[in-house]
């Protein structure tokens, strides 16, 4: 057993000691670090602070996304009838119900035309009828004053029809703009539109219409502002891009399980509108694999692509791969070069799968038969490119006790090593030689543990202390598992694999200091263990910010990015206490690791750096008590100048928020002009002390 695990157990006196700094007040032991900057370990990968992101109903398609109108290819039948109850109750990743299209006119004058579909199953008809303007509108439009808009519609008919689009912002006959389109033909054929709102409303609409006689066909319509940029909007992708997130995954998550690639590819406007039974939504396939691509140059990280080992096939996956890196003289190669893009994208990072261990994905099967299912992935896609990197969907025991699934698979809570509830051990056992990096995903829930006498989530009010810590347990707990992985086979040691905790989060609660001060405490964990971390991914992308239809800003997760990933160091150093973590309070198992997360500095946790080029240490703490902590500190291995900077973030509470209208958590700069002996650490804070050498 590590030094590390053997800690809480050697030391009682001081366990008990720092456990009691728990409690509100100044503890009873002064605590005291010492950070050597002569001690390093792996660098920290820039990868650490990745994001996933994924179609859940509409969080990509509005929120970096620029398209404003909601099923722009028509898969609804359109009428003025209720739309039916969602499927899918509103939830903080499906934030909006979504716009309906409604006949201009009687519901007759709109037929859904299936025999002479532009895509999809169905394109409306609009038969006229004199001078009664008949087509189509769809309200609920956000629109600015003075703003421009662009877009275009595609559109067929008969000779001799003249089609009015009009977006409308106010009730009076002025508050509209006008574009006439003439020159309709039997072959559909698109036309652009480019508008300016004369008004503010939140309830503006567009209108495709027209009088006369004949007929004439909407195949597709787009509505965006005209200061996207390469269709995506502006404001969100200008501040994810400011945290510098190094790695975006996409497209799934679960509901990649379920996801066509194909679908999503070539022209937007022929891509047809699909049901993502996933997720009981519609997707529009507007953003696909080219859109991922176009997104990740914007905001200048690299782009990891999972394939779809649900429903999905190893030939599919194979033919991905090709068309993302291959020659453009391969038969996907020219297919991408078809669609705008002749150069191979290069994408190194490839997952197989998500969470291929849950019942929950489309395309389950037990773990003896996903790990042959596994090596056919692996063999097809590297005969297409042998030099990508490629991800295995491991799950721990933790994971597969929290989730109820060993009980289900062996009849004990607790999954065990070695058996079917041991999908990772499956994997190693089974698939090594097709795997670079294994995945691993963990959720922590706000106010939950997992209770292993009754094999669920329970619900719980525990001191704060414990409760912004238990998501830095789950880390720890896939530590220890891969420090039993080491153990049980041999070749681990001569075949590193290190992990990526793609998928990451603690949820139920808003953006708030709360989930922020757990997340740093994720962080700093992390940092202690970045031989075998080497790639995460937060859940999800957008959750760094917070946004409406018009505006955007970096809410309190996204300053906490930003100011790891600014202003942390690349290499850690040793971080040594007189205050291990507490030995556990509940049974080994499921959320609750051998040993407690955190560094030997109990109840505050210190994680300290250096730079890459060894000219600045970094000393980050977090204070997750409500009260004022004394922290003595010692610095060995390196002549500090004592100039530096401390960057503080705190707020006024644990609710407290940061975003487009509430300003309460915020990071202050400060100068420093000599090392300090004694920090003094402002309660619910994270500070982050830099100090030069010499």
């Amino acid at each position: 057993m590590s030094r590390r695990l053997l800690r809480p157990f050697l030391l009682t006196a001081l366990v008990t000691a720092g456990s009691g700094a728990q409690t509100p007040g100044a503890p009873e032991q002064r605590i005291a670090v010492t950070v050597d900057a002569g001690k390093t370990r792996a660098p920290i990968s820039p990868y650490l602070y990745g994001q996933f992101i994924e179609h859940i109903g509409d969080l990509v398609n509005r929120s970096v996304w620029a398209e404003m109108l909601d099923d722009r290819k028509f898969y609804y039948a359109i009428n003025s009838e209720p739309a039916p109850p969602s499927a899918t109750p509103p939830g903080p990743f499906r934030t909006r119900k979504p716009n309906r299209w409604r006949p201009v006119g009687p519901d007759l004058a709109v037929v859904m035309d299936r025999d002479h579909p532009y895509v999809g199953e169905h394109t409306p008809l609009v038969k006229l009828a004199g001078n009664e303007p008949r087509g189509i509108q769809q309200g609920g439009l956000v629109l600015r004053k003075s703003k421009a808009y662009s877009g275009r519609v595609v559109l067929e008919g008969e000779p001799g029809v003249a089609v009015r689009v009009n977006l409308v912002w106010g009730p009076g006959p002025g508050e509209r703009q006008t574009i006439p389109i003439t020159g309709l033909q039997a072959t559909y054929a698109k036309f652009p539109l480019q508008f300016s709102a004369g008004g503010d409303t939140d309830d503006g609409r567009i209108e495709i219409a027209a009088t006369g006689s004949g007929s004439f066909h909407v195949g597709a319509v787009s509505l965006m502002p005209a200061d996207n940029i390469r269709a995506f909007r502006r404001d969100t992708t200008g501040l994810l891009k400011e945290l510098h997130a190094s790695m975006y995954r996409f497209p799934g998550g679960n509901f990649l399980s379920a996801h066509e690639w194909r679908d999503a590819i070539g022209d937007p406007d022929r891509r047809p509108p699909r049901w993502d039974y996933v997720w009981s939504a519609l997707q529009p396939n507007d953003v696909g694999t080219d859109e991922f691509l176009t997104l990740c140059e914007l905001l200048g990280v690299d782009a990891f692509i999972s394939v779809n080992a649900g429903f999905g096939d190893a030939h599919s996956a194979a033919e991905l791969v090709e068309y993302v890196n291959g020659a453009a003289e391969t038969p996907m190669g020219r297919l991408r070069a078809a669609n705008g893009h002749p150069a191979p994208y290069n994408v190194r990072w490839w997952g197989i799968g998500n969470e291929m261990y849950g019942p929950w994905q489309f395309g389950y099967m037990a773990l003896k038969q996903y790990v042959i299912k596994h090596n056919m992935f692996a063999q097809a896609m590297r005969s297409v490119d042998p030099t990508i990197t490629l991800l295995a969907t491991g799950a721990t025991p933790d994971e597969m006790t929290v989730n109820s699934l060993s009980v289900a698979l062996t009849g004990k809570v607790v999954a065990e090593y070695g058996s079917d509830a041991d999908w990772t051990g499956g994997l190693i056992a089974h698939c090594l030689e097709n795997v670079d990096v294994m995945s691993e995903h963990f959720y922590s829930y706000d106010h939950q543990r997992f209770d292993l006498v009754q094999n669920k989530r329970v619900a719980v009010e525990e001191p704060l202390v414990d409760a912004l810590y238990r998501p830095a347990n789950r880390v720890r707990g896939k530590v220890e598992a891969y420090e039993e992985y080491a153990r049980r086979f041999p070749e681990l040691n001569t075949k590193h694999l290190p992990i990526a905790i793609d998928e990451w989060a603690l949820t139920r609660l808003p953006a708030n200091l709360k989930q922020t001060l757990a997340n740093a405490l994720v962080f700093h964990e992390m940092f202690r263990h970045t031989d075998l971390i080497q790639m995460a991914g937060h859940t999800m992308g957008t959750s760094s910010i917070e946004f409406n239809a018009t505006d955007a800003a970096l809410n309190t997760t996204g300053l906490l990015f930003q100011l790891y990933r600014d202003h942390f160091g690349t290499v850690p150093v040793e971080v040594d206490g007189n205050s291990p973590p507490p030995p556990p309070k509940y049974p080994v198992g499921g959320d609750q690791p051998m040993a407690n997360a955190g560094s030997p500095t109990y109840p505050v946790d210190v994680s300290a750096s250096l730079t890459s080029d060894g000219k600045f240490l970094t000393v980050a703490v977090v204070n997750p008590t409500e009260s004022v902590q004394k922290l003595d500190l010692t610095i060995k291995g390196a002549d500090l100048s004592g100039k530096g900077r401390v960057w503080r973030m705190t707020g006024n509470g644990l609710g407290a928020v940061t975003g487009l209208s509430r300003h309460e958590v915020q990071v202050v700069e400060m100068p420093l002009e000599e090392v300090p002996k004694t920090l003094e650490l402002a309660p619910i804070g994270i500070e982050l002390y830099q100090f030069e050498r010499r």
